[in-house]
């Protein structure tokens, strides 16, 4: 019996199910004592198999419209993804084309038919579809056998499940940019509209220029850094990498010194940096001659007693109301002033704030760096001189694709970080990490990204060495997780990605400079040292 006959519906808003860890697709077989759970897009990994089935029926569009041209999918954009033909400019009658042939791709209701291949003949396939990037890709394959899916003529190797057929992705939208297009998603509170277009400029001047230090680094997919670690230039990635990380902090350093700016507010996302980068520009900003002091907007939480409970009776700890944000006001008010204060600090064993607190004065060139995941919120600061306050926002954006039709995800980098450094300093094992995850990321959509486009500098703390330097730390943890724990199928997907990534030399490990944004989640920093 299969998964669609088990769930006996005909709903098309039901992509898939999750059953023991696994995600089936409808027509796999099922046991018939396995539990099903619906995959629809309320569920992320519902979202993905959305998104893949949908950029089927783009590349299928594309290839109709645009025979034997490169076709590149790369990063988010809003709520959409953002996609490009190398030297074709795309614009609006373009679109409309495009979108008339997707939709009838769409109305025709094609299957989207799964097919296990043997490895040398998919090579073989895409060697003569001049799809280089797969070839690559596929000669570094651990396995000899995988699937590839069939539609319309067209044979293609996708990284998960995909739903039954076109018609089943019904709801999108095209939007011109930079020359290419933005496949906009539907929206998971409303799934029969497309989400409406986020545009946040500074956001993809960021990606943008990740994308031309891609570019200078000569690395776009997953088997251009493979080939560095097999022919032995690692080591030279990683300083160039770093230099380029050092330059941009240096840069953004320059703007705050030039702007007489007297207090520096870091925000970004779970595990993008924050606390290596404020040191980092702390040490920039003493070379400009000012002396820059860095403390956490964590010292600023109310006690944990003092907060008041959601309707579950729990505690929502990424609400900015767990910040005692009048007295934050207060001090950095007074210290604009040239007063002393006493900065709180947190223990987080009690979960309250110690009696005694920090002593902190600024001097005429002295510049205080506050980091934390409210930083831009705009409450922080209300009443303060705008004249006198530079924000930044820090996240990690890669660039890096697994071949030019799968990008790999930036909340998935960020979450193999998290997973490696919860494991080494913070004692939480790698599923009660994928456990908190979606929490995290519901919090990251409400009190983060809607003010990251106030943020007067943003950094790209994404390196693109370190997808290799994270599967040496994290792929064991993740192996570890058995098939009938909850968060297996995200362990598994996370694996499936760094499977595409070879295995490091240990010793690769000693040329990460020890003030790498790296280091602070791999371990053997020396931020914190003097």
């Amino acid at each position: 019996m299969t998964v669609k006959e088990r769930l006996q519906t005909n709903d098309r808003h039901i992509l898939a199910a999750l059953s023991g860890g696994q995600v089936l697709e409808m027509g796999d077989k099922a046991e018939d004592c396995a539990a099903l759970i619906p995959l629809t897009l309320q569920s992320d990994e519902g979202r993905r198999i959305y998104e893949r089935s949908l950029r089927f029926v783009l590349l299928l569009a594309l290839k109709e419209l645009y025979p034997g041209r490169q076709v590149r999918i790369e990063y988010s954009v809003g709520y959409g993804v953002f996609a490009r033909l190398p030297g074709v400019t795309l614009e609006e009658d373009d679109l409309a084309r495009l979108e008339t042939v997707m939709r009838r791709l769409i109305d025709a209701d094609l299957p989207f038919e799964k097919k296990t291949w043997r490895l040398e003949a998919a090579i073989r396939y895409f060697e003569e579809d001049g799809q280089k990037d797969k070839v690559e890709l596929l000669r570094r394959r651990p396995y000899d056998y995988f699937r590839m899916y069939h539609c319309n003529g067209m044979w293609e190797y996708f990284y998960g499940a995909m739903a039954p057929s076109t018609g089943y992705v019904p709801v999108f939208a095209l939007r011109p940019y930079a020359g290419g297009l933005v496949l906009m998603l539907p929206n998971a509170a409303s799934p029969d509209a497309p989400a409406a277009y986020v545009h946040r400029p500074k956001h993809l001047q960021v990606f943008g220029q990740s994308a031309r230090w891609c570019e200078i680094l000569g690395v776009l997919n997953a088997a251009d850094v493979a080939g560095l670690v097999e022919e032995k230039r690692m080591r030279a990635f990683i300083r160039v990498n770093e230099a380029l990380h050092d330059k941009a902090i240096a840069a953004i350093a320059d703007n705050i010194a030039a702007g007489d700016k007297r207090i520096v507010l870091v925000a970004g996302p779970s595990s993008s940096g924050k606390t290596t980068f404020s040191g980092r520009l702390a040490i920039h900003l003493r070379v400009l001659g000012r002396n820059a002091r860095v403390i956490s907007l964590d010292n600023y939480y109310r006690n944990r007693d003092e907060l008041p409970l959601e309707a579950d009776g729990t505690v929502d700890l990424e609400a900015l109301h767990t910040i005692d944000v009048p007295l934050l006001r207060q001090q950095l008010a007074a210290l604009l002033m040239g007063k002393a204060v006493e900065v709180p600090e947190f223990d987080f064993v009690t979960s309250r704030r110690k009696e005694r607190g920090i002593p902190l004065e600024l001097g005429e060139k002295d510049v205080l760096i506050i980091e934390g995941i409210h930083g831009l919120n705009p409450a922080l600061c209300e009443g303060l001189p705008a004249k006198a306050i530079h924000r930044v926002f820090v996240s990690a954006l890669t660039c890096i694709n697994l071949d030019d039709h799968n990008r790999i995800r930036t909340t998935d980098v960020r979450l193999l970080r998290r997973i490696v450094r919860d494991n080494q300093f913070r004692g939480t094992l790698p599923a009660e990490t994928l456990a908190m995850w979606p929490s995290v990321r519901r919090g990251e959509e409400k009190w983060i990204f809607p003010y990251q486009e106030q943020a007067d500098s943003m950094f790209n703390t994404a390196l693109h060495y370190e997808l290799p330097i994270l599967k040496h730390f994290a792929s064991g943890l993740l192996e570890d997780i058995p098939p009938e724990d909850p968060q297996y199928h995200m362990a598994r997907r996370l694996c499936k990605t760094l499977h595409y990534f070879p295995e490091i030399d240990p010793d690769i490990l000693d040329e990460i400079p020890p003030l790498s944004l790296l280091r602070e989640f791999v371990g053997g920093g020396t931020m914190e040292k003097e």
